[in-house]
């Protein structure tokens, strides 16, 4: 069932990012996602970057029309909210490792939350084209977490791939487990590195949705549906899957490659 809220806050994260806040009160868990819907328009999958009850958010990222224009939504606007949907991070490990690429760290920035909540020691890489474009940031560093970025350009940390940096950081460790999300090749490099350590890695992955129930295959990754069988998955359930950092499915479901 949809429910209809006026948002209450939007703040302009990065030049490419926006974050949409709004009272709702359904629990959500770290990890889980809300398909958002703007009237006359259409609804999209969306992680939620702010899972604390009333106020919960999502933070978007322009990959198309319709999230463009729901970038510029404004305080006061109506929106649908349906969910939440979808599994969450576990978070009783006490040491975590946690690698976001891009706005990836939208999905990742609530469970690391929780996690120092519950007395988890947390490291966070960091990665991003630019500077400008590293999401959440001083956030991860309000919670008392180790911070390392990267970006492509070298405008801000290591001159490099936020996949450099979580391998120097493995190899330091000790971690009880990785939780990563941003793109599908660095998510599968990353699981790589982690593995040859024998830590646990779990790995959020954004796919396109339409109906959030298992039932239109649109999410579909192997024999998994993201949306009903993730979208947090272990890492050794994708590895092997030869979709997973090759394909994507575009809106009509067709395979298009990475």
């Amino acid at each position: 069932m949809r429910t209809v809220v006026r948002v209450t806050e939007r703040v302009e994260e990065t030049p490419s990012t926006v974050t949409l806040r709004f009272p709702f009160d359904p629990a959500a868990a770290p990890g889980q996602f809300v398909m958002l819907w703007v009237p006359g328009d259409d609804e999209l999958p969306m992680s939620l970057s702010y899972t604390a009850s009333p106020s919960k958010g999502v933070t978007v990222k322009v990959m198309g029309d319709t999230s463009r224009r729901i970038q510029r939504i404004e305080p006061g606007a109506a929106v649908g909210i349906r969910g939440p949907f979808g599994n969450s991070f576990d978070l009783s490990p006490r040491r975590v490792l946690v690698v976001g690429g891009g706005s990836g760290a939208a999905v990742l920035a609530p469970a690391a939350e929780a996690a120092t909540a519950g007395g988890a020691h947390l490291t966070v890489a960091l990665g991003a084209t630019r500077a400008l474009e590293l999401l959440f940031r001083d956030r991860f560093r309000r919670m008392g977490a180790r911070v390392e970025v990267s970006t492509d350009d070298g405008s801000e940390g290591f001159h490099g791939f936020v996949t450099e940096v979580a391998t120097r950081l493995l190899a330091s460790g000790p971690f009880d487990v990785v939780w990563t999300c941003g793109p599908e090749i660095m998510m599968r490099k990353v699981a790589e590195a982690a593995t040859a350590r024998r830590v646990p890695t779990f790995c959020s992955v954004e796919r396109h949705m339409k109906c959030a129930l298992g039932m239109c295959d649109a999410c579909a990754l192997g024999p998994y549906h993201v949306c009903t069988d993730g979208p947090v998955f272990p890492a050794e359930r994708l590895t092997p899957l030869p979709e997973f950092a090759a394909f994507h499915r575009d809106s009509c479901g067709r395979r298009v490659p990475l």
